[in-house]
């Protein structure tokens, strides 16, 4: 599944407030918060469901996060702020052993774990900086040949 791709500016006021008054929340929630804007992390939706993105994540036994859902655009956009608990949904991968732990919050829409979405985004930039890498390889080769 690719990663929806819905930005939105973050509501730094309301997202301070509510970092204050979240257990095991910040000292200084303005020093967390230093994101503009921030990516929808849930896989591909229409548009009658909310975005979401994990702001903060708590520092508490609950494993409760901070997550900001929006919906609408511009002017329309309607925010709201929330602490969830983690998914408790697990990958366990057998041919390297690793255990992947869902990061969405508890009761996201089902079988659509963080651990099936691909981040479209990202996968540019590493193929990008692949590239980049063997460019630079082949340049110092043909550099060591002139010797």
């Amino acid at each position: 599944m690719l990663q929806c791709t819905a930005v939105t500016n973050t509501p730094i006021t309301e997202a301070v407030i509510a970092l204050t008054t979240l257990e095991g929340g910040s000292v200084h929630p303005e020093d967390v918060l230093l994101e503009e804007f921030v990516l929808c992390e849930l896989p591909e939706h229409d548009e009658t469901a909310e975005h979401a993105s994990q702001l903060y994540v708590g520092e508490t036994r609950e494993d409760q996060d901070l997550w900001l859902f929006w919906t609408g655009t511009d002017a329309h956009r309607i925010y709201r702020l929330e602490v969830l608990a983690m998914c408790p949904a697990r990958l366990h991968e057998r041919h390297t052993g690793l255990t992947r732990r869902c990061v969405f919050f508890y009761n996201h829409r089902p079988r659509d774990h963080s651990f099936f979405v691909t981040d479209p985004l990202r996968q540019a930039l590493a193929e990008e900086i692949r590239a980049g890498l063997r460019d630079h390889a082949e340049d110092r080769t043909n550099d060591t040949d002139d010797i």
